[in-house]
């Protein structure tokens, strides 16, 4: 029996609409939004290689914190999307990402009959954030970071 028997064995076998596949927990199914980390860098839109990423903001003036402070200027969310008939599921977006608000869920039943239901806005994003598994748990046997070390030399 070659790989390629085995693998087709492996799919008749396979009774997914009834039965769920089991997938690795940290498999690439659809990329979730976490909104309050986005500062609107436009990073993920830039560096994306299909261009399926589309994002609109406006600028709001934020109050002084201090008397003598100046007024400073933040970008604020309006839209956030996805097209998923682009992606590639290449995960650039989420590598560039310097605020972690993008994650890879492991869900992918997403299918859909027309094209334009698989552009995803931020709302549909921020559903699939519940999905995300947790980071895996960090090695007890690693040295701890730098910056755990220098908080254990202030406090003590």
């Amino acid at each position: 029996m070659t790989p390629y028997d085995v693998g087709l064995a492996a799919l008749r076998a396979a009774r997914y609409p009834e039965q769920a596949p089991a997938l690795p927990p940290r498999s690439r199914g659809v990329i979730a939004l976490l909104e309050q980390n986005c500062t609107v860098c436009m990073l993920c839109a830039r560096e994306c290689p299909d261009w399926c990423i589309e994002i609109d903001s406006h600028k709001e003036t934020v109050p002084p914190r201090t008397e003598h402070g100046r007024p400073r200027v933040r970008h604020v969310l309006d839209r956030f999307a996805i097209d998923f008939a682009l992606c590639m599921w290449c995960g650039i977006c989420i590598e560039v990402c310097p605020f972690d608000a993008l994650f890879w869920s492991p869900a992918f039943e997403h299918a859909a009959t027309d094209a334009t239901a698989l552009v995803h806005e931020r709302e549909q994003l921020r559903q699939w954030l519940r999905t995300v598994p947790p980071p895996p748990p960090l090695d007890p046997a690693a040295e701890p970071s730098a910056e755990r070390v220098a908080a254990r030399k202030q406090a003590g």
